[in-house]
């Protein structure tokens, strides 16, 4: 764990580099416009160890969403659960997803792609949201696949050739430990990278996973701050997916002096800091990536 000064002085490193390539604001997003949709409905032939299909039981089918008629919904995020090659089945309901598509905007959780599914994929999205991983070990310890870190970044870029994707970095997706996520902010610098979203490992019960715990905060602020150093001039987004209670009001005000630029669903603490940093709120409602 890094020392309180270390830490602050990283901290204050990145604060700096904020200021110096973004306006004073910042924006969090409660995420109650946008429909999570997933066109397995609760099935998943993965059953990665973080996850094992829990999260798919808080979305809705393809089929409730096209015969919803709320008209509250102003985006979707489609994903659902993966086939045992780590892809997301969405050709499959292409009909549905067009129908969708016709709609509103569409974030889609694609998994792993090749360039043709990437191709007619971008047809119907208007951002891909792509989990990237930055060492083998992890792929196969999480997912339980054979897949290589060439193939996340070759289906990051065929994704990129066509259409616009957020990766997505998971701190402390291995039992919570941070492994390979330095890994894959080094892979990333060798592409072009839009904005990028972290998200944070939460044990979850019913999941191989559930009795590790969530990565240490100061370990957690420190790779923000890192990112920040890295990409300074790249949009960084704090996920909805992170522990909750003392731990997320934590983070979230790391986060802020870590110099991000958008918080989804963030604790109160971080409207006091956000204030206390001098920064205007702006507040939307629909997914980060969107």
């Amino acid at each position: 764990m890094p020392n309180n000064s270390s830490l602050n002085k990283i901290l204050e490193q990145a604060w700096k580099v904020r200021q110096a390539f973004f306006p004073d604001w910042i924006e969090f997003a409660a995420p109650n416009r946008t429909l999570p949709v997933s066109v397995t409905g609760n099935n998943c032939s993965l059953k990665c160890a973080h996850c094992s299909g829990i999260y798919l039981q808080n979305m809705v089918s393809l089929e409730k969403a096209l015969s919803s008629k709320s008209g509250r919904e102003r985006s979707y995020l489609v994903s659902g659960g993966s086939d045992k090659l780590g892809k997301v089945p969405l050709l499959e309901k292409w009909a549905e997803l067009e129908e969708l598509a016709a709609r509103r905007p569409l974030n889609l959780h694609t998994g792993l792609v090749t360039e043709e599914e990437a191709r007619r994929l971008a047809e119907i999205a208007t951002v891909v949201s792509f989990d990237f991983i930055g060492d083998n070990e992890t792929i196969a310890a999480v997912y339980g696949l054979q897949a290589t870190i060439e193939d996340y970044t070759t289906s990051y870029r065929y994704l990129q050739k066509y259409t616009r994707v957020i990766p997505h970095i998971c701190i402390g997706l291995n039992a919570g430990v941070i492994k390979s996520e330095y890994d894959a902010l080094q892979l990333l610098k060798q592409e072009a990278v839009e904005a990028i979203s972290l998200i944070i490992f939460r044990p979850t019960e019913g999941t191989a996973f559930s009795q590790c715990s969530p990565p240490g905060v100061e370990e957690v602020a420190r790779f923000i701050a890192t990112t920040r150093l890295m990409f300074p001039q790249t949009p960084l987004y704090l996920g909805c997916m992170r522990p909750g209670g003392r731990y997320r009001e934590t983070v979230d005000t790391y986060a802020l002096r870590a110099g991000v630029n958008k918080i989804v669903l963030p604790a109160p603490a971080a409207r006091i800091k956000a204030e206390e940093l001098g920064l205007e709120i702006t507040i939307s409602e629909e997914c980060c990536s969107l």
